[in-house]
């Protein structure tokens, strides 16, 4: 089987392991607190300065951010994207998946990571954390922070759980795992269509201030409708940054569930 081919049979699997839940994906977090990149920031104020994290070259506290980020990669269309991003000047975060994914592309996870992006984790086999065992789940976890560290040097404190679905005891692994969740508050369903297009206007319609925007660079359509979608929120005001730069001064803390 050649690549595209191979590339295909992916996606359209994960189009059907994502869109079975993806109408609740955020219902899955309603027996947790959560917490808003605004509170986290706000929250910095009463920390030491070496607990707080970087505010980098943004401060968000006084512009307006929004985190673009990207599931489920890298893919053969990861490339196109990294150059686009690369070209606008763009920071994103990619919460990766490793098998299949990170495992056959280890020179993007690189580059994701040398390009300045923020490099998360996906699981390593998108299973459904509140559906299997701790023992499941933690392995589930550990893989791809290990596979991360072997590519960029340091291990991912970030982590999206599948379908934004977590519990208490996910909380509990991901805490002793150095990992932090992060939701989101946008979300394109580019699971559903290849209409860039239609993409692009989801974005635009949903995205406000602290905004964390929800992508997928498998999908056919997806990748095209990015240079529509910085254009128009670029016009707008809006400044994007990684998830660590809009929760900064805050910092990220393991075992925490973030969502604007």
């Amino acid at each position: 089987m050649n690549k595209s081919a191979k590339g295909f049979r992916r996606a359209a699997s994960m189009t059907a392991m994502t869109a079975v839940v993806m109408a609740v994906a955020l219902t899955g977090c309603t027996k947790v607190d959560t917490i808003a990149p605004s509170s986290a920031r706000k929250d910095a104020a009463s920390v030491s300065v070496k607990s707080q994290g970087k505010l980098g070259t943004v401060d968000c506290r006084k512009a307006k951010c929004v985190a673009l980020t990207f599931d489920a990669g890298p893919s053969e269309n990861s490339p196109r994207l990294l150059d686009i991003l690369k070209e606008e000047k763009v920071p994103a975060t990619f919460f990766l998946l490793g098998k299949n994914h990170m495992a056959e592309h280890p020179e993007l996870v690189k580059r994701m990571a040398a390009e300045g992006h923020e490099v998360a984790s996906h699981t390593w086999s998108h299973k459904i954390l509140t559906d299997i065992t701790p023992e499941e789940a933690r392995e589930e976890l550990r893989k791809p922070n290990e596979a991360i560290e072997k590519l960029i040097g340091h291990k991912p404190t970030l982590m999206r759980p599948p379908q934004g679905r977590t519990n208490p005891d996910v909380n509990k692994i991901s805490r002793e795992e150095g990992l932090s969740e992060v939701l989101w508050s946008v979300t394109a369903k580019d699971y559903t269509t290849d209409d860039s297009d239609l993409i692009k206007k989801r974005v635009i319609d949903q995205t406000g201030r602290d905004g964390i925007i929800l992508l997928h660079d498998i999908y056919k359509g997806t990748v095209p409708a990015v240079p529509g979608i910085i254009a128009e929120l670029k016009k707008r005001g809006y400044v994007f940054v990684t998830v660590p730069q809009l929760l900064a001064p805050g910092k990220a803390e393991p075992g925490k569930v973030y969502r604007p």
